[in-house]
């Protein structure tokens, strides 16, 4: 009996061990019903993720242009070509640029339909007069000339003339000169220029202080290896810079010079603007651009050996376009940090319940509000040359 019962134990014993190996095996198959479930979770975790991502990319792109934003292009400014005959010099011509300003049409007109008439009508009569002498008072037409030493009449015809002549025009041209430098309204977006032998330095205090640095673009036959020379789209010979000014149309500019060295002047003949840049002073003048486009200007004080080789390229864009520009340049909308700084506020207060899901969308939100910074320097790699940086 006893051999039966341990025998029986025995048998008890490897048939519970048998049952263990035969369970261990089976164990991986019972979780195929919840390894089914899993991929079903996991495709769905990508899928939110995918939106999360989709919806993340689309806001930093409303903030900051891509890589191949055409604000981006080029020297970085709008990519605008210039217009034959418009804000440049043409060869052969005779007159002033076609203006774009208030001020420079105002002036125009008093060049076109006053100043040229009188002076036309004086340089006419006084050739007359002389012709009128040579012919009619020489020895041969008046042997015996006259010996009158005053003629009240003509001496007084000849005093008042010129004195009302004056007059005529000196009420405008006072009127010209008072507009010239009217204080500019508070509305008005400051551009302070300095100049510098022999380039020009450009600021916008009221778009966060960035600045970008104009040199010369060379030709073709004058560039080294890796720099960018000139084409047609840049702008004439001796004209076309690597980074152009950037304007809004409509909007009033606050123009201040000064400058670094000696003194220079900042000149564009469409806005019927020349201002000079002087050491230690900082001189202001205002206009406001009406038309579109590119307008070109040069230094004009004889500032050095390289004078002549410092242009100015002025791009005229809508008010949103140039605020596209300053965003991509590093800086900051005016009047845009409140409602930026109110955003994320409005954001945690409409929050859903569930923090998980809304949780990535935190750091991204900031990064968007945050545009990566952007040079301001143009791709030209030019280091030296001609009214370059540092010669």
């Amino acid at each position: 009996m006893r051999f039966i019962g341990v025998k029986t134990a025995m048998l008890a014993a490897g048939l519970m061990l048998a049952g263990a190996g035969q369970a261990a095996p089976q164990a991986p198959a019972a979780p195929p019903p919840a390894t089914a479930a899993t991929p079903a979770a996991s495709t769905a975790a990508p899928a939110a993720t995918a939106a999360t991502t989709a919806g993340v990319k689309a806001t930093p792109a409303a903030a900051t242009p891509a890589a191949n934003d055409p604000l981006l292009s080029m020297d970085g400014a709008p990519p605008m070509k210039p217009t034959a005959g418009i804000g440049q010099p043409v060869d052969r011509e005779i007159g002033l640029q076609p203006q774009v300003t208030k001020n420079g049409e105002r002036a125009a007109r008093f060049h076109n339909h006053w100043l040229v008439p009188t002076i036309t009508a004086i340089s006419i009569l006084v050739l007359v007069l002389l012709l009128l002498v040579m012919v009619r008072f020489n020895r041969r037409s008046n042997p015996t000339p006259s010996k009158t030493a005053h003629n009240t009449l003509i001496e007084v015809v000849w005093t008042l003339v010129p004195v009302l002549i004056l007059v005529v025009l000196a009420i405008p041209s006072i009127g010209l000169l008072q507009a010239q430098f009217n204080p500019p309204p508070k509305n008005a977006i400051t551009l302070k220029v300095t100049g510098n032998q022999w380039y020009w330095t450009y600021s916008y205090p009221d778009n966060g202080g960035f600045e970008i640095t104009s040199n010369l673009l060379k030709e073709k036959d004058e560039v080294a290896p890796g720099e960018r020379a000139r084409t047609d789209e840049d702008g004439p010979r001796l004209l076309a810079v690597d980074n152009r000014v950037v304007l809004p149309v409509g909007v009033p500019i606050r123009l201040q010079t000064t400058s670094a060295d000696v003194i220079h002047s900042w000149a564009i003949p469409a806005f019927w603007i020349k201002l000079d840049a002087v050491p230690g002073r900082l001189n202001e003048t205002s206009f406001t651009i009406e038309k579109p486009g590119l307008y070109f200007g040069q230094c004009s004080e004889l500032c050095g050996p390289k004078h002549a080789y410092m242009p100015i390229a002025v791009e005229a864009v809508p008010l949103d376009v140039y605020n596209k520009w300053v965003v991509a340049k590093g800086g900051k909308v005016a009047g845009a940090a409140e409602p930026a700084a109110a955003a994320p506020a409005d954001a945690n207060a409409s929050a859903p319940a569930d923090a998980n899901a809304t949780a990535p969308a935190g750091p991204t939100a900031g990064n968007a509000a945050t545009p990566a910074p952007v040079t301001n320097q143009a791709a030209t790699a030019n280091p030296a040359g001609a009214g370059n940086t540092g010669n």
